[in-house]
């Protein structure tokens, strides 16, 4: 079975990315479509495929920062041919749905989540953007809700990366989808011998949607240690505003990540995501969850493995991690429910609904 990998743009290597690297281990001779590919930032993953590139990829820093070509995608994803595929499985939180089908093949999209800059989260972006920002948002968030949709009825079957985002789907296309959560490389967070040092701990991109702000207030307020690990547009603001207690050590990966989870008191989760990744990784490292108790942290945090605050507020984190002081965790327990996010089982589930959804698939 000939197969076409597609994702909105290579040009980082993240959550998105990382679930297209497994499709990549399960299909190693698809070639992958996207609309810019930056290899020196996404690493290997993807070294070994054929990559077909969009004409998105040869406008200026499109391969540094592809989604301010938002409005010309369509058209751009429209010049591809992809005769003579028989399966399409599309990564996405983008545009890169409304790629032409073949006649006779079976488009999967496994659907991080229908584009949050155009739906739920478009006020929090619009307020954020810049003047230039501001004004494009205005003029073609409605041409490209109505493409979103539409691009959607191409689609024959969905997969949600939560509940969470299962209801988006639901509510902004009005289909239907299979919730099979993304894998985290629970078997490296696992290994280590470490000990707890006293902190709590922030790990993410430092922008707004992820509250870093939260964290950072709630320490200051209850003086407690705090590890900033990520970068981003807010690290000037919040390091203007913390104290010696607060610490920014930038983005974090391999070991070091590995080491700042699990010597971290708690992972503190303060933003609503669609899933999120970090959570599996930090009890995968034996260390619990404070989150705020919305999104995809509903689906990967416990009462076991964590607690959560009510309000997107320093103060009810602030009772949270008074709260904390009171609970005890088992490091155990918390590696055991990692498992359930692990990449076998992300393979295993995604083999079992190919083989039930495409005909002639062989796996």
């Amino acid at each position: 079975m000939k197969t076409a990998l597609l994702h909105y743009w290579l040009t980082n290597l993240r959550g998105g990315e990382k679930v297209l690297a497994e499709f990549c281990r399960m299909f190693p001779d698809a070639d992958i479509f996207t609309h810019a590919y930056n290899r020196e930032r996404t690493g290997e993953p993807f070294a070994s495929h054929r990559v077909f590139e969009t004409a998105i990829a040869h406008l200026p820093g499109a391969r540094k920062s592809c989604q301010k070509y938002l409005p010309l995608m369509p058209g751009a994803l429209r010049k591809l041919d992809l005769s003579g595929y028989d399966l399409l499985l599309s990564s996405e939180s983008g545009p890169v749905k409304g790629i032409r089908k073949p006649a006779g093949a079976v488009h999967i999209c496994y659907c991080h989540t229908p584009m949050r800059y155009l739906w739920d989260m478009y006020e929090d972006y619009y307020r954020t953007a810049g003047p230039a920002g501001k004004l494009a948002m205005r003029l073609f968030r409605e041409p490209l809700r109505r493409y979103d949709r539409a691009s959607a009825d191409a689609v024959d079957h969905f997969i949600a990366n939560s509940h969470f985002v299962a209801e988006r789907i639901q509510r902004i296309y009005g289909r239907e989808s299979t919730v099979i959560h993304p894998p985290a490389d629970v078997a490296f967070f696992r290994e280590g011998n470490y000990e707890k040092k006293g902190y709590f701990l922030f790990v993410g991109q430092l922008i707004d949607y992820k509250r870093p702000d939260l964290a950072v207030e709630a320490c200051r307020k209850g003086n407690r240690r705090l590890i900033v690990a990520g970068d981003g547009p807010l690290k000037e603001r919040l390091a203007a505003g913390a104290d010696g207690r607060i610490s920014f050590v930038g983005r974090a990966e391999g070991e070091n990540l590995r080491r700042l989870y699990a010597e971290a008191e708690a992972l503190l989760f303060p933003g609503v995501e669609d899933f999120g990744i970090v959570p599996v990784e930090a009890q995968a490292a034996g260390t619990p969850v404070i989150a705020l108790g919305r999104g995809g942290a509903l689906e990967t945090v416990t009462e076991k493995t964590g607690l959560f605050f009510p309000e997107p507020t320093a103060e009810s984190l602030c009772g949270a991690l008074e709260e904390f002081d009171t609970r005890d965790f088992a490091p155990e327990t918390l590696k055991q429910h990692a498992e359930a996010f692990s990449t076998e089982k992300f393979r295993s589930r995604m083999k079992e609904f190919l083989l039930r959804t495409v005909p002639g698939a062989v796996l």
